[in-house]
């Protein structure tokens, strides 16, 4: 099913211009950087925070390894005592970061239920030893090469969360779902494009990350305008900033999602403009049911102002049937 949720009656923004067309290899480029992704032993590591966890949540320190063996840091939550009991039931959820801001740690997500998972993925605190190109800096990091991109081993450290959740016993594998805003918003659309099997729905808050170069003519604010920049000051390599792009472009990805998912957008949203929010909707050509949340009156918050929140929780309780710990 598609449909359009309008709680305002808002017309719907147009697209954003889409220039960079699909590239040709972009399905075999990601097949192949997957399977180089496998042969990475995951080498997970969980300790129990005592400090930060409570009576109702206990609260995990991970540590695992990603592409080209960097660790990577993680919180990890779920209901007190769900871990040493090692029943299969707790559905996982991922909880990918936004562009700036490092992960929260995911409690209220345990108190409802859910085995949670917060990745710092490459360049964020505790997962920055090797790898820190600062923001601003991660949009344009390596951004002439599609190898060496940072974006590359970014996506796949959060996508790693998925084996991650596969390993813990307490984690019932047919339930895991991912939920993010703007940059957490776009990895709620590529993990479930990379590991369409693994993931049965995701709900994507203004995503980040479709249509960069249309972007960059619909907005001045960062980090978009780190693009901007970029090409003003290196103008001649424009062309080879294109073709990296096109590999890590959300729209791209979208017809590789199959499960069902829920997208938001704010009209007033000067940081993701909404014009390319409607561009990572409408890519989800193949997604099992699809709705499009458009508010008029918001802005990067992408109606959770307005009570977006309620929508999601209800979204993905109604696919992950999580038990809440005081309904246990």
């Amino acid at each position: 099913m598609i449909s359009i949720s309008d709680p305002l009656q808002t017309p719907l923004p147009p697209p954003s211009s889409c220039r960079t067309p699909r590239p040709a290899d972009f399905d075999s480029f990601w097949q192949e950087t997957l399977e180089t992704l496998a042969e990475v032993p995951l080498d997970v590591r969980l300790e129990q925070n005592r400090l930060r966890s409570t009576p109702t949540v206990d609260v995990y320190d991970v540590h695992y390894r990603s592409w080209g063996g960097l660790e990577v840091f993680a919180w990890y939550c779920v209901p007190a005592g769900a871990a040493a009991a090692q029943q299969a039931d707790l559905p996982g959820l991922i909880l990918p970061p936004g562009y700036i801001g490092d992960p929260v740690i995911p409690k209220r997500w345990a108190e409802l239920g859910y085995a949670a998972i917060a990745p710092a993925p490459r360049g964020k605190v505790r997962s920055r030893d090797l790898c820190n190109p600062g923001y601003p800096g991660l949009l344009t990091s390596n951004l002439t090469d599609r190898s060496t991109y940072t974006y590359r081993g970014f996506y796949l450290d959060v996508l790693r969360c998925l084996d991650v959740l596969q390993s813990r016993p307490e984690v019932d594998r047919a339930r895991v779902g991912v939920h993010g805003a703007s940059q957490g918003g776009a990895l709620a659309i590529i993990v479930p494009a990379l590991a369409p099997e693994a993931v049965c729905c995701a709900s994507s808050g203004v995503p980040y990350l479709a249509d960069q170069l249309g972007a960059i003519e619909l907005t001045r604010t960062y980090p978009y305008q780190e693009l901007a920049d970029y090409l003003r000051l290196y103008p001649e390599r424009r062309e080879a900033v294109e073709q990296t792009l096109a590999y890590f472009d959300v729209r791209h990805f979208g017809p590789r999602v199959t499960c069902p998912i829920i997208v938001s957008l704010g009209l007033q949203d000067n940081i993701v403009p909404p014009e390319t929010c409607r561009v990572a909707f409408d890519s989800l050509t193949s997604a099992a049911d699809r709705t499009l949340y458009c508010y008029e009156r918001c802005g990067h918050d992408g109606g959770t102002a307005l009570g977006h929140g309620e929508t999601v929780d209800q979204f993905l309780a109604s696919h992950l049937g999580p038990v809440p710990a005081s309904a246990g």
